[in-house]
């Protein structure tokens, strides 16, 4: 079983950088924020209003490829009313890793993993001690939302977060794991040294997939109601070429998770591998998704089916 050491010297970590609320107590609830090119100051700032000494927030650079904006969010760490911790790695080392080194170096017994382009609505921290003062799971998914789209060209992109991730705890809790997010979702510290992400998985896609699927087998895993608001809304070509991308991540999470084969999109992808029709479902998906006189909903199904041709040609 793969187990992540606890403060573990800040492996590839470049710089540190502390703020003067940091030298409070140990703080029962972790906000890490993983960050490449993305800004999270507005997230600092609402997390910042809604903070108390129960809380503290670590950030990750994961590589600093905009040295303006890396000096800048430091700067504004520095000057947060409630504790925050800067970490800048020297490479860029992906999702999983991130995550895990946010984990290593968070003090509170809960950790809260956040994306840096998310919005949290007011209450929302104090919502989420109230969950976890009571709670008996090991980890806990408060849910999604999209923004609102900034122009067209992210209608798309939100009309797909809406048929496929947003949903009721109720709703939620009836899926089981598979309905879990690797934002907004708060894991017990010791059982996340256990059951830390899969750095296997490369880029982008599935990897959230993978690790609620081992922590339901390892511990318990629940909903509940308290959505952040996910501001990465992107264009179908963006999202076209990530779902090109995740393919061998996958046929990863297939070989380790076979009875996920059984989910909707995992049985489309396997039929057509078998029929021999990935190429034609991506073609016409990719089509699909791209034509703007198209109602959104058959624009997303073109999606769902281009990421499904995608994932079928990686298929063993």
């Amino acid at each position: 079983m793969n187990t992540l050491a606890l403060d573990p010297g800040l492996t590839g970590v470049r710089e540190t950088r502390n703020n003067a609320a940091r030298q409070a107590g140990a703080p029962v609830l972790s906000v890490l924020i993983p960050t490449y090119r993305d800004d999270p100051r507005d997230l600092i700032a609402a997390l910042a209003r809604d903070g108390s000494h129960e809380v503290e927030v670590v950030i990750y650079e994961d590589g600093a490829p905009d040295p303006a904006l890396s000096e800048a969010l430091r700067a504004a760490a520095l000057y947060a009313p409630v504790p925050v911790r800067v970490l800048t790695a020297q490479d860029n080392l992906g999702r999983s890793a991130a995550r895990n080194r946010l984990g290593g170096a968070a003090r509170g017994a809960w950790l809260l993993f956040l994306d840096a382009d998310m919005r949290a609505g007011e209450g929302f921290l104090p919502r989420w001690l109230d969950i976890l003062a009571s709670c008996q799971a090991d980890a806990v998914f408060g849910g999604y939302e999209p923004c609102e789209p900034r122009n067209a060209s992210q209608t798309v992109h939100a009309a797909l977060a809406r048929a496929s991730d947003v949903r009721s705890a109720v709703e939620r809790n009836e899926i089981g794991a598979v309905a879990v997010c690797s934002s907004n979702l708060a894991v017990r510290r010791d059982f996340f040294a256990r059951i830390p992400f899969d750095e296997g998985y490369a880029g982008w896609g599935w990897e959230d997939v993978d690790w609620a699927l081992r922590a339901a087998e390892a511990g318990r895993v629940v909903h509940a109601d308290n959505p952040a608001r996910h501001g990465g809304l992107e264009d179908v070509e963006r999202l076209i070429a990530k779902f090109a991308a995740a393919g061998p991540n996958f046929a990863r999470l297939l070989e380790r998770h076979p009875d996920y084969a059984r989910q909707p999109g995992a049985r489309l992808a396997r039929t057509l591998k078998r029929w021999r029709l990935a190429a034609p479902a991506r073609l016409a998906g990719a089509m699909t998704a791209r034509t703007p006189l198209l109602p959104p909903r058959l624009r997303v199904l073109g999606l769902k089916l281009f990421r499904a041709g995608a994932a079928a040609g990686d298929l063993p």
